[in-house]
Parts: C-alpha cells; sequence; structure tokens
C-alpha cells in the first residue's frame, strides 16, 4: 500500500504542510513527481525531511501563498557524478532529489532564470552504447482493436539516449517486444468519472492521511490534498522548486487547482492528481495494464531510430508546435504559443508514427517498472519488466515506479524529458497537476479482459 512499507518513516520526523499528505511524504521526491535529475533534485525540489517546517529549503511550506515559497517540485540543486560542462550540462535530466521527487534539476551553480538544456545535437555521449535500426515487423493485430486503442506490432529498437543529461538512460540497448494495443491517448477527466461512477473510487489525493504515519502532525493540517503548479509573479531562481509548486486542500483529480475548480470544460483533458495506485486500479477495471517502460519509449518512438523526438529531428519541423510544452521564462511567464497554460485537450498535437497522441508533453505518464538509474546495464533485450523493486540513490528508501512523456512544465530551460530516450520516475504515493497515465493490453490480456466481461468499460 502506498505510504508505508520501506518508504521513509525515519524520514517522517520534521513535517511541513507538503509533507503532511499521504502522497507527498517527508521528501522533494513526494512533491515533484514526473521529473527526475540524477542526483537531487526533481522537476522541482523538496523540503528534506529533516528540514523544519517553514524553513526555506527545496520545497517550501505549502500553506503559504504561490507568491511566498510554495512547495515545488522541479529545481533541486543536481549533484552530479560528472562535472557540470560549461555550457551547463545539468544532472541527469530526471531524478528525484535527496530532498523530493525531481523531474530536472538544474545544478545550484546554474540555477537562474536564464538556464538552458543543451541542444540535443550537439551534446552527445559517444560511448552511449550500440544503436540498430528500429525494426517494425509487418504483422497484422491479432483481432479488431478495442475502442479507444491503437495496435503496435512487435518488433526491436534501441532503447536509451545518447544526450549526456541523460546519464541514467544509458546504456543504450537493443529491446525485443511482443505486439500490443495502447491508448490512444492519456486516460481523460471523463474516462477517469466513468470509472469513479461505476467503482466508488477515492484516489489517495482525497483521502485524509493517516495520524499515524504523521506522528505531531496537528490534526488540523491532516487533510486531504495535492500538490499544484502555481507559478509565481516574477522571474525566480531554478534551485527552489517552492518557488512554482503549492500543497493545496481539497485539489485532486476533480478539482485540479483547487477546491474552487473543476473539470467542468475539461472533460477531454488527461485526469491528473494521479498517484500510482490510482492508475492501476483503473487499469484493472478496464481490463488492461500500464505499460512497462520498454513500451512506452517504444511506442513513443512510433517506428523511428534514435531521434530526439517523438516526431523526429527537429522540435519545431518548418515551425510547427508538435506537442504541449512551456514556452517562455520557466516558470512564471508562459507565452502559451501552443495555446494552453496548463493540460490540454488529448489529442490537440499531431500522433506520432504509431497513431499515437501526447506522447510527449502534456502529461507525465506512469509505467509499471520499478525505478533504478542502473537497470539499463542488466535489462534483458526480450519484453523486459524493469527491476525487482527500487532503488534511487538520491532518495534511498522510497519507492519509485518509471514516469514517461513529459508534461505541460517541460521546458529547455529546465527539464527536456518529454524527449522519448529521457526517464522520469515518481514517488508512488504521490500525484500532482501534470501526472496521469495511460493503459496497454497484449492480446492474452484482451482474451482474459473478455473472459471476465471486462476490457470495454472504460473505452469512451
Amino acid at each position: 500500500m502506498a505510504g508505508s512499507g520501506f518508504e521513509m518513516k525515519q524520514r517522517r520526523q520534521a513535517w511541513s504542510a507538503a509533507h503532511l499528505r499521504r502522497g507527498l511524504l517527508g521528501s522533494a521526491a513526494a512533491l515533484l513527481v514526473g521529473c527526475a535529475p540524477a542526483a537531487n533534485g526533481p522537476e522541482g525540489a523538496a523540503v528534506p525531511a529533516n528540514t523544519p517546517a517553514g524553513q526555506s529549503a527545496s520545497a517550501g511550506d505549502p500553506a503559504k501563498t504561490a507568491s511566498a515559497e510554495a512547495p515545488g517540485e522541479e529545481n533541486t540543486p543536481a549533484k552530479s557524478d560528472t562535472a557540470t560542462t560549461a555550457a551547463h550540462t545539468p544532472d541527469d535530466g530526471h531524478g528525484h532529489g535527496a530532498s523530493g521527487p525531481t523531474c530536472c534539476v538544474v545544478p545550484l551553480k546554474n540555477a537562474d532564470p536564464r538556464f538552458q538544456m543543451p541542444d540535443p545535437h550537439g551534446a552527445k555521449v559517444k560511448d552511449a552504447g550500440k544503436v540498430e535500426p528500429t525494426v517494425v515487423k509487418k504483422e497484422a493485430a491479432p483481432g479488431p482493436a478495442p475502442e479507444g486503442m491503437v495496435w503496435v506490432p512487435s518488433g526491436k529498437f534501441s532503447m536509451g539516449a545518447d544526450y549526456e543529461p541523460f546519464r541514467d538512460a544509458r546504456p543504450i540497448h537493443t529491446v525485443e517486444l511482443d505486439g500490443f494495443w495502447m491508448d490512444r491517448h492519456p486516460v481523460t477527466n471523463a474516462q477517469y468519472q466513468k470509472f469513479v461512477k461505476a467503482t466508488g473510487y477515492v484516489t489517495v489525493a482525497e483521502r485524509k492521511p493517516d495520524p499515524k504515519d504523521f506522528p505531531g502532525a496537528p490534526p488540523e493540517v491532516l487533510v486531504p490534498g495535492a500538490v499544484v503548479f502555481a507559478p509565481p509573479a516574477n522571474a525566480v531562481p531554478l534551485d527552489n522548486v517552492g518557488h512554482w509548486w503549492r500543497y493545496v486542500p481539497g485539489a485532486s483529480w476533480k478539482h485540479p487547482e483547487g477546491p474552487d475548480s473543476s473539470i467542468a470544460g475539461r472533460e477531454t483533458h488527461p485526469v491528473v492528481h494521479i498517484a500510482y495506485e490510482d492508475a492501476e486500479a483503473y487499469c484493472k477495471w478496464a481490463g488492461k495494464r500500464l505499460p512497462t517502460e520498454a513500451e512506452f519509449e517504444y511506442a513513443a518512438r512510433g517506428g523511428l531510430t534514435q531521434m530526439p523526438y517523438t516526431w523526429g529531428d527537429q522540435f519545431r519541423p518548418n515551425g510547427k508546435i508538435m506537442g504541449n510544452t512551456f514556452q517562455g521564462r520557466f516558470p512564471n511567464s508562459n507565452k502559451k504559443e501552443d495555446g494552453y497554460a496548463r493540460t490540454s485537450p488529448v489529442g490537440a498535437f499531431p500522433a506520432n508514427g504509431f497513431g499515437l497522441h501526447d506522447m510527449a508533453g502534456n502529461v507525465w505518464q506512469w509505467c509499471s517498472d520499478w525505478y533504478q538509474p542502473d537497470y539499463y546495464a542488466q535489462s534483458p533485450v526480450k519484453n523486459p519488466q524493469g527491476p525487482a523493486d527500487s532503488h534511487d540513490p538520491d532518495e534511498p528508501g522510497i519507492p519509485k515506479r518509471i514516469q514517461r512523456g513529459g508534461s505541460f512544465l517541460c521546458t529547455d530551460q529546465y527539464c527536456s524529458r518529454y524527449m522519448p530516450g529521457g526517464r522520469g520516475k515518481g514517488a508512488i504515493d504521490t500525484g500532482s497537476s501534470h501526472v496521469g497515465f495511460r493503459c496497454v493490453l497484449s492480446p492474452k490480456g484482451l482474451k482474459a479482459a473478455k473472459a471476465r466481461g471486462g476490457g470495454k468499460k472504460a473505452a469512451s
């Protein structure tokens, strides 16, 4: 169960509003789901477990306003095993810092609003691993596609990345996969609402934290809620995610920005504030499952070989915006050149080579694999399922699963994990305003679902 086990009870001695949520336990990693640099920071940073409430750290006091120090998730200083280059190469690019979840972390000495990620065409590691051309088998789907799903043929591809910041995405290695169906787009608010109405399911963000998990915390702060992106009014250093993340009581999938917000008018947007078990519950109800990390990357590449983007070699081919990311000065000034300040309707941008939408940007998406930074060195070739358990050297003891695809907050100033080779990681008991999911289904799984009378419930 999320929030227990080998998590971080010993790290909960000190608390702050940001850490009082079951899904935001004791570290920035819990606050910064969806991004993860190599050393200590997430798509934001969080407050170390030994940071007293109210003291400035990676994540601020969520009880404060966004213009004050709101708990954050995206910028923890990164401890790099390789010296930062003059080009300001960030740390791993997607790790959860020692003090909190991280999406992409900017090294402290480079943590100013003018920071820029290196150009993927010029920041390549020469000994990243052997690259073999992607091979997509010419095979027919084993039957009609379940509603809303696309057949991804079996094949093999080179998994990983030679992009210097993505240190946990090496070595590049060959992976062979059986074919599977994948949701054409992330699960939407309307689809998740249908699931909740049918089952009465209550997400992690909607549950009251257990006082036993937070000894010494006043009862009045143990309230349901979630971490919400709250852009500051002015430019801020990028080494404190507390400048743009805030723990909001009452925030959940139904109320993305807090109790005064709703999903009305956003029925076709991806559902957010989804913890790992929330995604798993939906998949089980729908007769589906979460994709493995290898399945997600193979599907995201759409048949291409080691291209930096899911659509090809250029970020904006012929000036065309291909996905929902952040344009402008992060995190305070989003120019919304893509038309959106937060999530966008699924399918608002072009599909990739397999006919899949939103495989880059919009929302981070859960995968079934546990996270380990060195797993690629020991990954099997055929249908890898990920390691047996989780280990993040930056936050030992905090179980994390893989997240892929990046989000509407990805920017070349901070996080470029929307690239198909980029790996994300998230504390399993935490969701946030840029984390969602999509489902997959194998032929065997479809047969089993049909036998149980499922497999079609969520396809609408």
